[in-house]
Parts: C-alpha cells; structure tokens; sequence
C-alpha cells in the first residue's frame, strides 16, 4: 500500500504528555503555530494517563511539578494524586488551544532525516508519512511498561496485573494478591491494596531508603490567595525549588548531608517499624542517593498489617498458581501485581531513528546513550530530544529541567525556520567534550557508588542522570552557542 505523505509542518513532536505539550505551548509562544503532534494513544497525558492505580501520586510538590509558565493555583493538595495531574494536563490543552495540533493513534515506527530535502519523515503505522523541518522527541522515558525477565512469566494461571495498566475492573476484595517489586509505584500501591485484599505478599529483591512525605490538604484560602495575587504562588514554588536543591548535597554527592538523610530515613523507619527483623529486612546497605529516594507514610504501617508479609528471598520462577522463591516455598496467589516499572531508555531508541549517511541512532546509542547537552545529537540534524541523556533529575522536580530544554529547542528551532537553515548540527568534537566532561562528574556522584539501579546500564554506564544542581542545568540550557553547531543554509 502506498504511504499517504502529508505536506512538511514546520515542526513534528512526537508524544503528547508533559514534554510534548509543553513544547507545542512554548513554540505557540513564540509564534510558531505551524507544528503537528503525533500521540500513539487517544488521549493526551503520557505517564499520568497509563499510571492510575490506587494511590497513584507524584513525590515532588504540586506547585513545583507544573509548568511556571502555566501555574494551578487550585492544587488540593501538596502532593497531588495522578487524576489530579491528568486534569492538569487536560487543562493545559484547552487553555492554549492545542487539540486541532494533536493526531491520536499515530504510532510513529521510524524517523528518518532526508538529507537532500532537510526534512524529518516519520512514518506512522497504518501508511501515513508526516514530515517537517525540525523534530520533538517528546515520548519521555516512563512509557513502556517492563516486566521482569523471570522464569516462568507466562506460566502463571491467574491474574497479572502491571502498575502502568492498572485492570480497574478486577475485584480484589478477598484475594490473595502478590506485589512484586518495591519502588517508587510499589510504596503507593502496597497501602492501598493492603486493606482490600485477603491476603497480601510483597516480594522485595532490593530494601529502599524511604523518607517522610509532607502532605497536607491546601485551604481554600490558600487556593483563593494563589488565584487573586499569583506572585505568592510563584513566591512558594521558588522557595520549594530552593529547598529541594538542597538536597542534591545529600543524594547526588556524599557529604555531611548525606549522614544527615540516612539519619532521618532510619528514624522514620524505627518509628514505624517496631520489629527488630523487619527493620533490618527493610535497612539498605547502599548509600542513599545511589538508588531512587521513596517518600511515603504509609508504606511500613501496610507492611505490619495481619494479612501481610513481607518476602525477601529471591524468585526463582514463577508457577501456574504463585511464586516459587529460592528457598523452595511457593507462594500460592490468584493475582500478581508487577510494579516493575519501565523499560528506561539508557540504550538504543523506541523505534529506528536514521540521520546522515543512513547513520541509525539505536546503533550508536546500544551501549549507552550520548548526546550534547541532552537534547542534541550529532548526525541527527534538527532533531531534539526532551528527557534525552543525562538530563535526569535526582532531587529536584523533571519539569525545572524539561522547561530548559523546551526553552532552548524553541530557540534552536527558530533558528532553523527564522534563517532557513536545512540542518543544525552539533558537532562530533562538541557532543564528545561534553561528554568526557558529564562522565568524569559523575564518576563522583553517589548514583555511580556501586549499586546496581534503573539509572545505569547493565555495564555500569550511567546514561541517565546529571551530575548537578538544576539551577546549574538551568544554565547550562540557558543560552545556545551557536559555535558548537554546523549550520548549512537551505538552498535557494
């Protein structure tokens, strides 16, 4: 069948959650209205539209997990819940008139720079090409659920249930369920299920450092204050971001700081835990830092609770009616819930990406990926990438460093369109210095200090943090040094 190829946009994003709507609204910014968004589902919202499993919240303070450019001033919560967010998000598109850029069900198969025209054509399931000047990544890295590579998996006779596709029409209301995995999904899950089931095991392979959450209603008045003078809004969520840069001295570096959070994360832990055993099964023996921090209050009162048990020995496989673990127990049960979260992109690319000379991105990237500041790489021309390589936050809130980035494409790219430039391309020499340079912080960070986590490669390379503040990220992104670029003019 021939692919229906649709006349160039000025701009193709690909993605229609956090990343992706906030680049169409900084692009609409700043003029640039000719752009088309390809979404895969058919809704927007991204991780919050997968993620609604009881309990599902975001750890970092509402009015620092939102766009400054676009303030909530009607948060319910200090904390708020995924529904919450994903109205949030709704909100986003209606206020800045973004439905007519939006296609659903556009699930994008390959991306491909056609050298000769300067255009990128993205080829979508079911025939249709879209193609553009510059193209957006905005796909982010928590989008494809991942189950663990266990003997067995498909063995298993009863329901299965992942954290990112929630089944709501399951009744768990005298079930004998098992939670595997015990991040950051797992501590909101855990509580939530814990009263509703019959029985409740949660398998951990690896004990988290958990913190207290400060969570509290917000008053109406507050919300009313927020409304009428948004500069005290604007007020707190500054002092929030500062707050949280702080941290980054106890969990990126270790310090003084550093003792001080493990000193606090072990009292919240002997406060809720009374028994001996449990506290030393839930103590990790990594520095704090190294793995994701967890932030919940009711996670260790759940774990106590009659009907629940906490399994530390490893899973050896599973079986038609539960899981077996190493010491040769199996652990009968009619549900399994996996809050095994996501297939991270630390390596190769969600679909084939070919740049210059039929380079492919999947190729380069296998061992780990690179690219110049994030959001660039070199022999892919006008392509940019939200959440790229090692642009993870450790402490502070995803959208301060998505903002930067959204600001600097938007720049780049009225470049391209303002100039007529058929390609800007970082250049070779630039995105290695970078590189060098990322690598060499890192190697100081406790992410790096030996313990094996989401943020790393399998080889230990570390492809997915940034090795700093966010205000030293938010300069970096700040300006767009046009040296580093090659910039080849469009003929004609």
């Amino acid at each position: 069948m021939a692919r229906r190829v649709d006349k160039p946009a000025s701009v193709l994003i690909v993605g229609a959650g956090f990343a992706g709507l906030g680049m169409a609204i900084r692009l609409k910014q700043a003029g640039i209205e000719d752009f088309v968004i390809l979404e895969r589902a058919n809704q927007v919202g991204g991780t919050w539209r997968d993620n609604t499993y009881p309990g599902a919240a975001c750890d970092i303070p509402s009015n620092l997990y939102s766009y400054s450019f676009a303030p909530n001033p009607g948060w319910s919560r200090s904390f708020s819940g995924s529904d919450e967010i994903l109205g949030y998000i709704h909100h986003l598109v209606s206020a800045f008139g973004l439905s007519r850029h939006i296609r659903f069900n556009q699930n994008v198969s390959a991306l491909t720079f056609d050298e000769q025209a300067g255009l990128w054509l993205a080829a979508v399931e079911g025939g249709r090409t879209v193609q553009a000047r510059a193209a957006v990544m905005a796909q982010g890295p928590l989008s494809n659920a991942a189950f663990p590579d266990i003997d067995g998996l498909d063995t298993f006779q009863g329901k299965k249930i992942h954290s990112a596709r929630w089944d709501h029409d399951y009744d768990f209301s005298g079930q004998r369920v098992a939670v595997i995995g015990t991040g950051a999904s797992a501590v909101q899950i855990v509580p939530e299920l814990a009263g509703r089931v019959k029985s409740l095991k949660v398998f951990q392979r690896t004990p988290a450092w958990v913190i207290p959450r400060p969570d509290f209603k917000t008053p109406r008045w507050n919300q009313r204050l927020f409304a009428k003078v948004p500069a005290s809004q604007k007020a707190v969520r500054k002092a929030l971001f500062w707050t949280h840069e702080t941290m980054a001295l106890a969990v990126i570096w270790n310090s003084p700081l550093t003792r001080l959070a493990e000193r606090l994360a072990l009292g919240h832990l002997r406060n809720q835990v009374k028994d001996d055993w449990m506290r030393r099964q839930l103590t990790p023996d990594f520095r704090i830092g190294c793995k994701r921090v967890l932030v919940s209050n009711d996670y260790y009162p759940a774990l106590q609770r009659d009907n629940a048990q906490l399994i530390t020995w490893p899973i050896a496989r599973l079986a038609p009616n539960g899981i077996r673990t190493s010491d040769g127990v199996e652990h009968q049960c009619d549900c399994i819930v996996f809050a095994t979260g996501f297939d991270v992109p630390k390596a190769g690319t969600p679909f084939p990406i070919r740049g210059l000379q039929g380079r492919e991105l999947g190729e380069e990237w296998a061992t780990g990926a690179q690219a110049y500041k994030s959001i660039n790489v070199a022999g892919y021309p006008n392509l940019f990438f939200t959440f790229g390589p090692n642009s993870g936050p450790g402490h502070n809130s995803a959208l301060v460093y998505m903002e930067s980035q959204l600001d600097y494409a938007v720049r780049a790219i009225g470049r391209i369109l303002g100039d007529n430039l058929k390609m800007l391309d970082v250049k070779e020499d630039v995105q290695a210095r970078y590189n060098r340079h990322i690598q060499k912080r890192l190697a100081k960070t406790n992410w790096n200090s030996g313990c094996k986590s989401w943020y790393l490669t399998e080889d230990g390379f570390n492809a997915t943090m940034y090795p700093g503040f966010a205000s030293q990220y938010q300069r970096q992104m700040a300006d767009v040094n046009w040296a580093d670029y090659q910039q080849i003019p469009a003929s004609g």
